[in-house]
């Protein structure tokens, strides 16, 4: 790893800080975003990671190099920063990150980690001329960094159960936080979901006097990524680029939504084994959803693991059904509970339950079963990634 991106993953001891003060300053210090370019913003629980790999894919399809800002990365940090072209490259971070370091020597209070790989994004996005550019919130909204732009459409995916601690105990308070992407008079864009969330997604909406489209039906083009809720989050990503003022032709929205690629949604590492980032009750439940539509009543082993301050044994319980063994595994993360924690919440019952020291070692307990699934923490997926195949990756752990 290079001098500058390990002094940006130490920048992670300052943990997370919601506010915009520091990104404002930091955009401002860095004179971005440049005139004339143009946001999509996405927020939500679920799906969107998904929803912005479609709008992309899109967009690439008819012809724009837009930029992409997603988070977390699955195996190198560069996959969070990207465009049409590619992702951002090892000299370009180092560069950029060499300019954020000295720019932000004696802040106090010091920008996190997520506020510089912000800043970074758009100052790449800015130097690269790209004029549409699709950004992914971290956990929130209303003081997430991302929220320091305004853009030319705010999307919300499904609201769930998830980052209670930062967010809010409840589905209004968790919506509340995430409908904070709303800007007075711009077009909002979100689908079907919970009567709490979507009742303040709309009085946000009003009060704002941005224009709401609610999405009620799926997506019926060929997808490029599996799920019957898939479907919803590319229906979702239409929806958004017609409210931005984009218009397609149908081949381009087929090509774009059938040749997208998002890792670890439902990814078929080989014929019969499925890796899947699932980490919260929703994604668990859109998991089992998918499964089913692919495998009928078939269970399978089911490697896991999880990071500390997740609802597992809600998560857990919900994958049961489809569980024939579990198989606990350790992963490369600060965060990663340990296959003893995991196994305190497992749903009572009389399947047998393997623990793994590693990865490698849970992989190769799997290696010859026909069928078999690995889900939970996304952290545990890249690092599933980055040791799969004959092309093995460096793997880049993160705590963000």
């Amino acid at each position: 790893m290079s001098p500058s991106l390990t002094w940006l993953y130490s920048t992670q001891m300052f943990g997370i800080k919601l506010g915009l003060d520091a990104v404002h300053r930091l955009l401002r210090e860095l004179g971005v975003p440049k005139a004339g370019q143009r946001f999509i913003h996405v927020a939500g629980t679920n799906g969107k990671g998904s929803t912005c790999a479609f709008i992309h894919a899109v967009l690439k399809a008819g012809g724009h190099d837009a930029g992409l800002f997603t988070s977390p990365h699955l195996i190198h940090f560069a996959e969070r920063i990207r465009d049409a072209k590619g992702c951002i490259t090892e000299s370009e971070i180092e560069s950029g990150l060499t300019r954020l370091r000295e720019l932000v020597r004696d802040w106090d209070p010091h920008p996190t980690f997520f506020e510089l790989t912000f800043a970074l994004a758009l100052d790449w996005f800015a130097r690269r001329g790209n004029e549409w550019i699709v950004l992914e919130t971290g956990m929130g909204g209303r003081l997430d960094a991302t929220n320091a732009i305004t853009p030319a459409v705010s999307v919300i995916t499904p609201i769930g159960w998830d980052h209670m601690q930062f967010l809010g105990d409840t589905l209004e308070k968790i919506a509340a936080e995430k409908a904070g992407i709303i800007k007075d008079g711009v077009p909002i864009v979100t689908m079907t979901q919970s009567d709490e969330a979507l009742k303040v997604i709309e009085s946000t909406a009003k009060a704002r006097k941005s224009p709401l489209t609610v999405v009620s039906e799926p997506c019926g083009l060929e997808l490029g990524l599996q799920g019957p809720h898939q479907a919803w989050n590319a229906a979702l990503a239409l929806a958004a680029l017609k409210a931005a003022g984009l218009h397609f032709d149908e081949n381009v929205l087929a090509a774009g939504l059938r040749g997208v690629e998002w890792p670890a949604r439902f990814q078929t590492l080989r014929p019969g084994l499925i890796l899947d980032g699932a980490h919260n009750l929703d994604s668990a439940r859109a998991l089992v959803s998918a499964w089913k539509a692919a495998f009928g009543e078939k269970r399978a082993p089911l490697v896991f693991g999880a990071v500390a301050g997740k609802a597992i044994s809600d998560v857990l319980a919900e994958l049961e059904p489809i569980c024939a063994e579990w198989h606990l595994t350790a992963f490369d993360s600060p965060r990663a509970l340990s296959t003893a924690e995991v196994r305190q919440q497992l749903p009572p019952g009389e399947k047998a339950v393997f623990e793994h020291a590693s990865v490698p070692q849970a992989l190769q307990a799997i290696e010859s079963r026909p069928l078999a699934l690995i889900a939970g923490s996304l952290y545990l997926a890249g690092e599933v990634l980055s040791r799969w195949g004959a092309s093995k990756e460096a793997f880049q752990p993160s705590w963000q």
